[in-house]
């Protein structure tokens, strides 16, 4: 391709609206325009990373004997409410497109296709004889963001590869789990990526097992812990670890002391002289059901740990049924404004015991649960003798114990915050290190969740009906080509890896009116296209600086500058990662470039 014929415009300035390096250079550098919030044209050169993506995508999933289909974006609400999942993504997580079609129907455009593939395979797959079978698509997307932001990383239309796996086992399903870890490893492998897998949580999608694969990049929304050994990774959603020793308290006998002003652990610690291990502390949630039921959560855990939400909204959508719900459509710390429509009376805030009254709650609201859902992090469950609030503001209490002045809640989970620092549990003398991650990738253990929520099943060898066992696979094929650009640019611009680059080569010629210097480029443009070098010509009427930007901006693997050297019968060969510069023979131009980017692939 000719750039003076192509749609080719590049930005000297940051785009106001972009946040990120990748996001900033993708425009400057004409791969993306922005059309509206969270939604951007992919341009002629987008596409063709796009493409080179989905390739290596398309490739890898067809090797593990994975089929391509194509299903509808646009799919009926009466699948989701088949799932379960109708409120959670249009009222809880509220990241699905609804709408009504003209019979007043009510529609969604798909932000994941669990429920559609659930359905094709409840009409189609009979018999065990079917199975396994492993589908895959790569469609277009959409979210609601509430704030779409960093290009294509967090937009609300983006394009995905999406597989779902029918199984009549377990053990069926997690061969072509592994089947589509090794998958994943090699596609990032092959589009150059430095990344890492994670265990991770598998939040509204569900099920049992899941991995997310993390492309590394300062920027990455994601934070990462993991031990330097290798042997364990996972997003901090997820994460374990065991928490530092508790200090021994210092405080031997039960007292209610007076506190004044000490309303934070850390004001507190400092007025008792104690350490914020020898403390509870009590965290108040509220919980909102999808059957319009609120439930207020009283989390105790001890002072010098932080509450997993992730962690914790997984226990309360567990809890779900004994409120009547399915689904957990919200969970937040309620401020004073929303205090005041289920309290009773002022609450002791910063002074709350692990034993608040339910008296704080109206009891006469049906869709308020009059009791506090009390649970206790397993770092609390093992202290003795410590401190925590009295339910009056101004006091605390110590030398307090479970089992003596409060009781234990029936609930004991994990559900603190594992952080950098922190031991591993699988060796105590390996620390938790901490990097950022971009997700590109995540694969789920579905098990059973949609087949028995939508009557997907097959006949047994023994003749018996039985829902299928499934698995969910996920690439981000927009987001992993931004994440490229996040992990390698320099001053410069973007570096492409070889294998998604938009060209392999570009030929700049400094003075597109010296006869030679546009002869000898048109030669090698026609000769590098021929032999497989996919190669771009810069023949626009630019003063030769400019055409050095842009190609430095863009990012093109190779340059082939048609300049002073052709006197000689050389060109000069920049290679665009490290600016190295050398003068080669015309004639080895070929040879040399295809040599190079073989070994890149």
């Amino acid at each position: 391709m000719r750039l003076s014929q192509m749609l080719f415009v590049t930005l000297r300035e940051d785009p106001t609206e972009a946040e990120i390096p990748s996001h900033k250079l993708l425009l400057r550098a004409g791969y993306i325009r922005r059309i509206g919030s969270g939604v951007y044209a992919y341009l002629p050169l987008m596409w063709r990373v796009l493409q080179k993506v989905s390739q290596i995508v398309r490739e890898e999933m067809n090797a593990t004997g994975a089929q391509e289909c194509l299903l509808p974006q646009v799919q009926p609400s009466e699948l989701w409410k088949e799932s379960g999942r109708w409120d959670t993504y249009t009222k809880a997580e509220g990241i699905m497109f609804s709408l009504k079609d003209r019979r007043d129907r009510s529609l969604a455009l798909g932000p994941t296709h669990e429920e559609v593939i659930t359905a094709v395979a409840r009409d189609m797959i009979r018999s065990y004889q079917q199975l396994p079978l492993h589908l895959y698509q790569i469609q277009t997307k959409f979210r609601d963001e509430i704030r779409p932001r960093f290009g294509l990383m967090r937009g609300r239309e983006f394009i995905m590869k999406d597989g779902y796996s029918f199984h009549t086992s377990e053990e069926s399903l997690k061969q072509t789990y592994q089947d589509m870890d090794r998958a994943y490893r090699n596609i990032l492998r092959r589009c150059g990526l430095d990344f890492c897998a994670v265990e991770a949580d598998s939040g509204a999608i569900g099920g049992s097992g899941s991995q997310e694969f993390m492309v590394l990049a300062d920027a990455g929304e994601d934070e990462v812990l993991y031990t330097p050994d290798g042997k364990y990774a996972a997003n901090v959603e997820k994460a374990v670890s065991l928490p530092p020793d508790a200090v021994a308290s210092g405080f031997t006998t039960y007292e209610k002391l007076e506190t004044p002003n000490t309303a934070t652990i850390a004001t507190l610690c400092e007025f008792l002289k104690c350490s914020p291990t020898q403390v509870v502390k009590n965290v108040l949630y509220q919980a909102v059901y999808d059957n319009g039921i609120t439930v207020l959560v009283l989390v105790s855990i001890r002072g010098d740990q932080d509450v997993n939400e992730v962690k914790l909204h997984n226990q309360l959508t567990n809890a779900a049924s004994r409120y009547g719900g399915k689904a957990l459509l919200s969970l937040t710390v309620p401020d004073s404004e929303t205090q005041e429509k289920w309290a009773s009376k002022p609450l002791p805030l910063g002074y709350i015991a692990p034993s608040l009254d339910d008296d704080y709650i109206i009891s006469d609201n049906k869709q308020i649960a009059p009791k506090f859902l009390r649970l206790v992090d397993q770092t609390a469950v093992e202290l003795q003798n410590f401190v925590t609030g009295s339910n009056q503001s101004g006091y605390h209490v110590v030398g307090a114990n479970w089992g003596g002045e409060f009781q234990l809640p029936d609930l004991v989970a994990d559900l603190r915050k594992a952080k950098k620092g922190d031991r591993s549990i699988h060796d105590p003398s390996q620390t938790l290190e901490s990097a950022r991650g971009i997700e590109v990738g995540h694969i789920f253990q579905l098990g059973t969740k949609y087949s028995q929520a939508m009557g997907a099943t097959y006949t047994s060898e023994t003749g018996e009906d039985l829902p299928l066992v499934m698995g969910c696979y996920g690439v981000g094929v927009s987001r992993l080509a931004q994440a490229a650009v996040e992990q390698s640019y320099d001053k410069d611009g973007i570096i492409w890896p070889v294998a998604i680059a938009p060209y392999h080569a570009i030929i700049t010629v400094p003075n597109v009116s010296d006869n030679q210097q546009m002869a000898i480029a048109q030669q090698l443009y026609s000769q590098l296209n021929q032999a497989g070098v996919e190669t771009l010509l810069d023949d626009r009427n630019e003063r030769a600086g400019v055409k050095f930007k842009d190609a430095d901006l863009v990012g093109i693997p190779y340059r082939i500058v048609t300049g002073r050297a052709i006197k000689s019968g050389k060109v000069e060969l920049v290679q665009r990662a490290d600016h190295e510069s050398s003068e080669v023979p015309i004639e080895q131009v070929v040879s040399l470039l295809q040599q190079k980017i073989s070994q890149s692939l």
